[in-house]
């Protein structure tokens, strides 16, 4: 008669019925782990889902030229975060009529100042104004939160929009968060356009090749960064405030990046938007209005 043999441990004991229900344990744990880890590699972004209202079109850039047609501008009318008129636009500008670039800096809670989002504007000769808000693209349904948002949950997209929108919908609508308007030297004069283009060639890759959103590799900051080191190598350094852009103001008054207008903390001060966003009254440019 023969027999199995015995399953040995490393030292040649044979490993007892409890120890070989525990290996067998571990083993279906260990591939039930690399299971997740192939679904988790296997997912690939898409730009066709079932999207919430404000972004359910992606803009793209159509150049001619110094002559760009931006399609897709999203300008929606916010009486609320739900309750609001849809708008979409195609809009033509100069792209050697840059004439200045706008930081805005947006605390969804002051209670909490490491989280913040950033928004680019642009502003032409003619007095208008283009904001690109780099965000999550959000499916109906679903809520952001950083943590998923490491793991390939949400894929990432460039709104174009009109002040009033990008702008008017954070500061009147949102009642916790607290915006900062900063006029931006990053580049110097006539890098504008350089940047401008940046953007809008990363935007139409972007319609052709969708992309995943990450807490920390790929967000509105470190976006920015890119376009601004891409124009003008090593002009932002590496910093914790890339990562955590609620503490930025501190790397932009070190690096030279926005105007002051006295000390950071008067500056700070000073470039609180909120009020006077919500006392606009729909009669002039809500651009000019923020910025009196």
């Amino acid at each position: 008669m023969t027999t199995t043999p015995a399953l040995l441990g490393p030292l040649g004991a044979p490993y007892g019925p409890g120890a070989i229900a525990l290996l067998c344990i571990a083993a279906i744990l260990l591939l039930a782990v690399a299971w997740k880890v192939f679904e988790y590699l296997s997912l690939n972004p898409s730009n066709d889902r079932s999207w919430v209202i404000d972004n359910k079109r992606m803009a793209t850039a159509e150049f001619n030229g110094d002559e760009v047609t931006i399609r897709n501008v999203r300008d929606f009318n916010w009486r609320s975060t739900r309750d609001f008129d849809e708008n979409w636009d195609d809009v033509k500008y100069r792209l050697d009529q840059v004439t200045k670039i706008w930081f805005f800096l947006e605390y969804f809670d002051p209670t909490r100042r490491q989280m913040a989002h950033t928004i680019l504007s642009f502003e032409f000769e003619d007095g208008r104004r283009l904001a690109c808000s780099i965000e999550v693209r959000r499916k109906k349904g679903s809520a952001y939160h950083p943590i998923r948002g490491l793991f390939r949950q949400y894929e990432l997209i460039y709104v174009w929009a009109t002040e009033r929108d990008a702008i008017g919908v954070r500061t009147r609508c949102r009642r916790k968060s607290v915006t900062h308007l900063f006029e931006a030297i990053i580049l110097g004069p006539g890098n504008e356009r350089r940047m401008l283009e940046s953007y809008l060639h990363r935007t139409n890759k972007l319609g052709e090749e969708p992309e995943w959103y990450n807490t920390i590799t790929n967000t509105c900051t470190t976006n920015i960064v890119r376009h601004v080191n891409e124009v003008y190598p090593g002009r932002v350094p590496r910093a914790v405030a890339v990562l955590l852009p609620g503490l930025s103001p501190k790397l932009l008054h070190k690096n030279n990046l926005v105007k002051m207008h006295g000390s950071l903390e008067e500056t700070l001060e000073k470039s609180e938007i909120d009020d006077k966003a919500e006392s606009w009254d729909g009669s002039t440019d809500f651009g000019d209005h923020i910025r009196q």
